[in-house]
């Protein structure tokens, strides 16, 4: 009656639908989680403050930076 490469067919499409419907839960699962954690961040409602977090960040990267140069100048690497 029906022939196998049609239910193979099938059978893949719906697979595909249920792990396409789980990968949309868990996408909006993850956003609700970010979005919880931006609400929770003391700064988020006082945007004139300025994100001390932020500033963070930006002094780490600049150290790093700062280690990769002097490691390189150590080893003998040429910038």
């Amino acid at each position: 009656m029906f022939e196998p490469t049609l239910i193979i067919a099938g059978a893949a499409l719906v697979g595909l639908t249920i792990v396409a419907a789980a990968l949309l839960r868990a996408w909006q699962g993850w956003l609700a989680l970010k979005r919880e954690e931006l609400d929770r961040h003391p700064a988020a409602d006082r945007p004139e403050s300025g994100s001390t977090i932020g500033a963070a960040r930006i002094e780490l990267a600049d150290l790093k930076e700062r280690i990769k140069k002097l490691e390189a100048i150590a080893s003998g690497v040429d910038l």
